[in-house]
Parts: structure tokens; C-alpha cells; sequence
């Protein structure tokens, strides 16, 4: 049954990126000033002494399209570095059409994988479904639901603020919060709220595009995710200092 889930998952992406990139574009995109255009942003590249299970951190998001059509993809994943760089780790990449639904945000929907290597080798796919864009006030929010080749369900929510000091030094807040119908403890998912995540990185822009920063992150986790942390030797409540850089084009 797991092929036949796996062809039917790989089917629909290839639907996706069919739709969103070969579709030939609406009246509204064919404005002289709808041209496409690239943009990749490495939000998060950072080092964290502590603690040594995951020093390494890595968050990106990127698009190509124009003003309502877009192809999206977002990333992020860590890397220990206690055996060196051939350690343990783990990576999620999102592939995803966007479409402007109102004039600060858009309605994505696509495909997310999970990487995982080191001690066991995994890999598990979703079809994801979600928001994201500029809400009241300012947040930059995404709240996004994912629904796995195996019918796992679960959903992320992300929201971050910028605090402008002056216009080169910025504090950023953020918060990050994970929750799943049902456990995979092969993955370490319990069923509830997994965890919440709490970061602020304090940035100088020496341009728009280069931007080193330190900062602090919390992770707090809870109920059955907690347990099979605690399991595998993990603290379920972990903090570290970071230090590293934002870069974009």
C-alpha cells in the first residue's frame, strides 16, 4: 500500500510544479511591471557552541515568479558536529507554488521532505498546505499544514517581528511552535503540542545583504515528545547562545 501512497504523493508534486510553473500566466500577471524575478535569502547561518548536539543551524527561504505567481522554497536544518561534519543531522526542504491572495499574503501549497543522517538514515515525505505573509503590526507569520505519505497530520506555526534600533541595527524576535495528530516515534514526534521555540538575534547591517548577528535560542518540549527525548538522551528544555549571519540577494 506504501508504494501505491508514495506514487500518488509523487504524482501530485509533479502536478504542482506543473501548475505553478508551466501555467501560462493570468490577465493580472501580464502587466509590463509582473517580469519574474529571483530572490534567495539565507535567514539563519549559525553556530552554537552549546549545546554539541546540534551546533550547526541552517534556515533559508527563496522564490522565483512575479507579483502573483510564485515557485517557493524553504529550508532549514542542523548539523552536529561532534564526529565532525560526517555527524548527525537533519534537514527539511519545502518545494511550493505560492499565489497572492491578498496584498500581504499568499496561499502556498506543495511538498515537504525530512532528511535525516548519522546514526539511522531516514527520509519521509509531505504535502503541505499554508499562509504566510505580513500580518497586523507587522509580524511576518506562516502557518503551515502538512499531511505525510503515511497520513501522519501535523502543522507548524512561525512568526518573527523587526525591532529597528536604527537602520542597521535590528532585533529580531521569533517563535516557532510544532504539533502532530498522531506520534511517530521513529522521528520523534509525539501526538499534542511537540514544542515551542523562542529566539532573538540581534543583527548589524553593514549592507542589505550582509548582516552578521548573536543571539539566543530556547526550545521547550512537551508531553509525549518530551518523553522520547528524555529517551534517546536528549534535555527536552534546551537553550544556546548563537552567533552568525544573514545574507541575501
Amino acid at each position: 500500500m506504501n508504494k501505491y501512497l508514495e506514487c500518488a504523493y509523487w504524482t501530485v508534486v509533479t502536478a504542482l510544479l506543473v501548475a505553478g510553473v508551466a501555467a501560462p500566466p493570468s490577465a493580472s500577471a501580464q502587466i509590463p511591471d509582473d517580469k519574474p524575478y529571483v530572490f534567495f535569502l539565507f535567514d539563519q547561518l549559525e553556530y552554537a557552541p552549546q549545546p554539541s548536539e546540534r551546533p550547526i543551524g541552517l534556515e533559508a527561504i527563496g522564490w522565483f515568479g512575479g507579483d502573483i505567481n510564485r515557485a517557493w522554497i524553504r529550508a532549514e536544518g542542523e548539523q552536529s558536529t561532534r564526529e565532525g561534519l560526517n555527524g548527525e543531522g537533519e534537514a527539511e526542504i519545502e518545494a511550493l507554488y505560492g499565489r497572492l491572495v491578498t496584498p500581504y499574503f499568499d496561499a502556498v501549497a506543495g511538498v515537504r521532505t525530512d532528511v535525516r543522517w548519522g546514526r539511522d538514515d531516514a527520509r519521509r515525505g509531505f504535502l503541505a498546505a499554508g499562509m504566510q505573509g505580513l500580518a497586523p503590526y507587522l509580524f511576518e507569520v506562516e502557518p503551515t499544514l502538512y499531511v505525510s505519505h503515511e497520513g501522519d497530520v501535523s502543522a507548524e506555526f512561525t512568526a518573527s517581528y523587526n525591532v529597528l534600533f536604527t537602520q542597521r541595527l535590528i532585533l529580531e524576535p521569533e517563535v516557532e511552535a510544532r504539533a502532530a495528530v498522531q506520534s511517530v516515534p521513529d522521528w520523534g514526534v509525539g501526538s499534542g503540542v511537540n514544542d515551542v521555540e523562542l529566539g532573538v538575534r540581534l543583527r548589524y547591517e553593514f549592507h542589505r545583504k550582509f548582516a552578521p548577528y548573536v543571539g539566543y535560542t530556547q526550545r521547550w518540549m512537551f508531553g509525549e515528545t518530551a518523553d522520547l527525548a528524555r529517551g534517546d538522551g536528549e534535555d527536552p528544555n534546551d537553550g544556546a547562545v548563537v552567533f552568525g549571519v544573514r545574507l541575501w540577494r
